[in-house]
């Protein structure tokens, strides 16, 4: 009977988070505690990641979100990918004085789309994608499975990734036109060294989405959602303590978070040596997890 209504509980009140401003409330009260931890400056250094004409800016806000700035210099086009706070995101483009051609979502949930309705009062022209299956809040164009969009040499695909939410999706950005590697803006399905958590599907469901991340080419630089990298290897390592790429990972993202340093990007061919989600599959991991018996 605990467990039932534990259950039930948690499916009211995450209904309530998910699908109402009740869960904007809440959000804003996280705002305001990561403002009052890490004041002004956010939870990590913003850093300019530059690809000739590409420039990606992780915008950090809450406690451990990351929105991007993804910008074409060449033909002075930009996005905006998961403005969960407008202000820190307005900041950034104020600082490098850039208008913003579109924001882009990845999921419904607040800490990735509550900035989405102050943007849109900013910027009143400036088109709001999401997914057509998830109730993302304040979007004006609808995306689904396979869809492309452009603006200027920024050319993005949309996968299809439910689990987290019933209608995840992320987009990727085809670099070749940059001379360089496409980049996946992963929301919360993938994490360096992680997944998002499954609130809407079962796990069969988002490893079929992992699955089909981990099919991309391993050069993909991964942009993710969140801030998770230390948090999630010390799991990955206590699931494989022999990996010496974990281990070696772990240290590196332990230097950088000493530092408020970003940990983003890696590539998918680093997170199918070290992310124990996307090698479930292998003898190590299912001997860890008693899966496979030794001998």
């Amino acid at each position: 009977m605990g467990t039932k209504a534990g259950g039930c509980l948690f499916r009211i009140g995450y209904t309530l988070y998910a699908r109402t401003r009740i869960g904007y409330y809440y959000h804003q009260k996280d705002i305001t505690k990561a403002k009052e931890k890490y004041g002004d400056d956010g939870h990590t250094q913003i850093t300019h990641f530059d690809y000739g004409n590409l420039r990606i800016v992780p915008i950090p806000m809450v406690s451990d979100n990351y929105a991007y700035l993804v910008q074409d210099r060449k033909n002075n086009k930009s996005v905006i990918v998961d403005p969960g706070h407008a202000t820190p995101v307005q900041k950034v483009l104020t600082q490098m004085d850039v208008q913003p051609d579109a924001i882009l979502v990845t999921h419904k949930h607040w800490d990735h789309s509550g900035g989405n309705r102050e943007m849109k009062q900013a910027f009143p022209q400036v088109p709001v994608y999401g997914s057509a299956t998830d109730s993302v809040p304040d979007i004006t164009r609808r995306l689904s499975d396979g869809d492309k969009i452009e603006f200027g040499d920024l050319r993005f695909q949309i996968l299809s990734t439910p689990g987290h939410t019933v209608g995840h999706i992320v987009y990727i950005l085809d670099g070749s036109v940059f001379g360089t590697e496409d980049s996946l803006f992963s929301g919360d399905c993938l994490f360096l060294g992680g997944c998002g958590r499954m609130f809407e599907a079962p796990s069969s469901v988002m490893l079929s989405s992992l699955d089909k991340l981990a099919g991309l080419d391993g050069s993909t630089k991964l942009w993710p959602g969140h801030e998770y990298a230390v948090d999630n290897l010390e799991f990955a390592h206590h699931i494989d303590p022999e990996n010496g790429r974990v281990q070696d990972k772990l240290e590196w993202t332990k230097d950088k978070r000493e530092n408020k340093q970003c940990t983003c990007p890696s590539t998918i061919e680093e997170e199918r040596a070290y992310n124990p989600f996307m090698r479930t599959s292998e003898e190590s991991i299912l001997r860890s997890l008693g899966i496979v018996q030794d001998g």
